[in-house]
């Protein structure tokens, strides 16, 4: 069930658990329970999706360094899994609406947030160096340009290439990290604390 539902998603569609257990040529009783609502169907698919992102680590300790190896790392699987991810953002959009609408009803909700881990584990080194509320805000910045939301904008909307797409995410991340790094280090005085522990 779980191969079709990825198959069906990366041919753009959002199945139901209904759809899925057509295409899988099971009961509906057996798919439901596997899948008990179309949230956790999708959320398998996405999770078969990310792969190899979930369980990123990193060796340097280096927060540039590492947030752009998250990055090389993960937008090309995201790319490869382009229309999975485009379709469970779509149920996310179609659930928010219905949502609004007062029409969700108990449908549980899929939620999404793999990105906020991955991207504090980026940056993890600077914890010691930014306050929680910095820290906090540039794993928030950084996550406008992680995501399926980042291939939207600048393929879609921009018409970039893979290749220039990936250019402009890598320079926007590094963008961001230097930022935050410089605006701390103004702040204590042009020496960051890291380099404070390291001279004493």
């Amino acid at each position: 069930m779980l191969e079709t539902a990825k198959r069906l998603m990366q041919s753009g569609v959002t199945p139901s658990v209904s759809e899925v257990a057509e295409a899988a040529q099971v009961s509906r009783a057996t798919a439901y329970r596997y899948f008990p609502s179309q949230a956790a169907l999708v959320q398998a698919v996405v999770d078969e999706g990310l792969g190899p992102i979930l369980t990123w680590k990193s060796a340097s300790n280096d927060p540039q360094r590492r947030v752009a190896e998250l990055f090389a790392s993960s937008i090309p699987r995201i790319e490869a899994f382009e229309a999975t991810f485009k379709a469970a953002l779509k149920l996310s959009l179609d659930q928010w609406a219905r949502r609004q609408a007062g029409t969700l009803g108990t449908e549980p909700a899929f939620t999404r947030g793999h990105r906020v881990d991955l991207l504090k584990d980026a940056i993890a080194p600077l914890k010691g160096q930014l306050k929680p509320r910095q820290f906090k805000r540039l794993a928030q910045a950084l996550s406008l340009m992680f995501g399926v939301e980042v291939l939207i904008v600048l393929k879609d909307i921009w018409g970039l290439d893979s290749r220039d797409m990936m250019s402009v995410a890598e320079w926007a991340a590094g963008a961001l990290v230097r930022a935050a790094i410089a605006e701390s280090e103004a702040k204590t005085g042009g020496v960051s604390i890291t380099q404070e522990t390291t001279m004493s």
